[in-house]
């Protein structure tokens, strides 16, 4: 590998590539685990906090033994994260009909997803109740579950990964290539968002994610020592118009071609996305522009 390649969003070059191949020759003993931690620490790779990014590491080996570029060692044990395959279990909750107005369900609580039992209940809510399915979040990510004033769990709403490119999201920040893989992590996606079906609350959608973008930044930082200034999501045009994401004063930059992240030979279609984006101060191009 000569030229200069971004996996895992990190640079990765032929010295690179030879600095593996020489640890896999004089550790052969070395599990993947051992050689992410050694490679992760002489590369400096660490998130906000300072913690190794090993496990990033270990899925850039991975990608690079897919492409025939490395020879890994066999697999040891099962991986930690195994529990994200495994279905989501059954939780019981109350979904007796909600219809009334915003102001009566207020102040809304809006927690963040941290203990287990929250956790479990928002996957099952997801899982269940949103088109999409869902399992587990990875990489970094906040979990929000929305409960009205008296308890009771009224939307979830999850947010990770940003899209790796999107022209109409770069052209509106104003990124070119160097800027957008170094401040990518500024950025994160809407993935999910779901309002339980048995709540009938006018204005609630667009109210939650007026609350939940006075707090994400702070949050983010907190639980991975870094701001979050770009709020971003892809709205599927076949199934629903972005009504609550306009009344929430985001904006509708542009649109995806119709194509997906796995469309390398131009082959797959899906359905076309309206794309979304929410600024987080006056100054967030400046901040992602840096």
């Amino acid at each position: 590998m000569e030229t200069l390649t971004i996996i895992q969003g990190r640079q990765i070059d032929g010295k690179d590539i030879a600095l593996i191949r020489d640890l896999r020759r004089k550790h052969p003993e070395w599990s993947r685990y051992r050689l992410s931690r050694e490679l992760a620490t002489r590369w400096c790779w660490r998130n906000g906090k300072g913690l190794l990014k090993d496990m990033a590491c270990r899925s850039l080996l991975g990608k690079l033994a897919d492409r025939g570029v490395i020879e890994l060692p066999a697999l040891r044990c099962i991986s930690p994260n195994r529990y994200r395959h495994q279905a989501v279990r059954e939780v019981a909750y109350d979904a007796k009909p909600i219809h009334t107005s915003l102001h009566s369900v207020q102040p809304l609580r809006v927690l963040n997803v941290s203990t287990p039992s929250t956790a479990e209940l928002f996957s099952h809510l997801l899982a269940r109740h949103h088109y999409r399915g869902y399992r587990q979040a990875v990489g970094e990510n906040l979990r929000y579950l929305i409960t009205a004033n008296n308890g009771r769990p009224l939307a979830c709403v999850l947010f990770g990964s940003s899209a790796w490119k999107c022209v109409d999201r770069d052209r509106f920040i104003g990124w070119n290539d160097e800027q957008r893989q170094r401040q990518l992590s500024l950025i994160t996606n809407n993935q999910r968002f779901l309002i339980l079906p048995w709540v009938r609350i006018p204005c609630l959608a667009s109210h939650v994610l007026s609350l939940v973008s006075k707090r994400i930044s702070i949050d983010w930082l907190e639980k991975y020592g870094h701001p979050v200034h770009l709020l971003e999501t892809f709205v599927d045009r076949s199934k629903f118009s972005g009504v609550c994401y306009r009344a929430a004063n985001w904006q509708c930059v542009g649109c995806t071609t119709g194509r997906s992240r796995q469309d390398r030979h131009h082959r797959l279609s899906v359905p076309i996305k309206d794309l979304y984006v929410y600024t987080l101060s006056s100054r967030t191009r400046q901040r992602l522009c840096q």
